[in-house]
């Protein structure tokens, strides 16, 4: 917990430092230790409106503030620094090929493929189909992005509506796809309109990011299968990765 705290507090501060937006002021150092051997993250209170009141302003500020880090960008993918994806550790090495889909391969999916399979949630049919997938991906990707800075882990939760905006915690930040940020906002439960209509009121997004949306999401379905695919909450996943890797042969 104290290293993934650690982590969580290194990247907020990347992405105030760098991008300008809001994220929690941590209380002291932020991690608390608890004897004997449990660690609390300690940040102020925030004056939220809960995802289920959110207005149609507060979706629009979540994509303002994704479009916001995501004009921050840098010469190549990944980061100096590794983190963590909800409790998976997350390499952010540049790969050695200083584009988008061979750093897509080598550090996400690959990995995400290898932690699934070992945890013996993965059946072999999927996992073929993932390294199918894999071997087409400069097919598959689309146009060759700039590397921009990514929150990481942009699913809705991880943004919190304050009546100042939207306050973005949970990082898992690196270089790398406008699109995957946009395509893990709904990828727990959907996400309205409003929240694309904010992004593009500054930046604009391809035309054919719907049709990659499930590709980005691949490797977040695996993460789940890794950590819960023993749970009904885990096993609701492996119908829509069948889906995607069905989607994409």
């Amino acid at each position: 917990a104290a290293a993934q705290f650690t982590a969580e507090l290194a990247g907020l501060r990347l992405l105030h430092d760098l991008a300008g937006v809001m994220v929690p002021v941590p209380v002291a150092d932020g991690v608390i230790p608890v004897p004997p051997s449990a660690h609390l993250l300690l940040s102020e209170a925030l004056p939220e409106r809960l995802p289920g009141a959110r207005t149609p302003a507060d979706w629009r500020a979540i994509g303002r503030a994704l479009a916001t880090l995501h004009g921050v960008t840098s010469p190549e993918f990944g980061l100096s620094r590794n983190g963590y994806f909800g409790p998976l550790r997350q390499d952010n090495t540049p790969a050695h090929a200083n584009r988008w889909t061979t750093f897509y391969a080598e550090r996400r999916l690959l990995p995400h493929l290898r932690l699934a399979t070992d945890s013996g949630h993965l059946p072999a049919t999927l996992a073929a189909g993932i390294e199918r997938i894999i071997a087409r991906l400069p097919a598959l990707a689309g146009p060759e992005p700039r590397p921009a800075l990514l929150h990481g882990d942009a699913q809705q939760h991880n943004f919190v509506s304050t009546p100042a905006g939207a306050v973005l915690v949970d990082p898992a930040p690196y270089f790398g796809h406008p699109e995957l940020d946009l395509a893990l906002l709904g990828y727990f439960h959907p996400v309205p309109h409003h929240v694309f209509d904010g992004y593009t009121e500054l930046r604009p997004i391809d035309a054919g990011f719907p049709e990659r949306r499930e590709l980005w999401r691949l490797f977040a379905y695996l993460a789940v299968l890794s950590v819960a695919g023993g749970t009904p909450f885990g096993r609701q996943f492996l119908p829509r990765l069948d889906q995607a890797v069905t989607s994409y042969r």
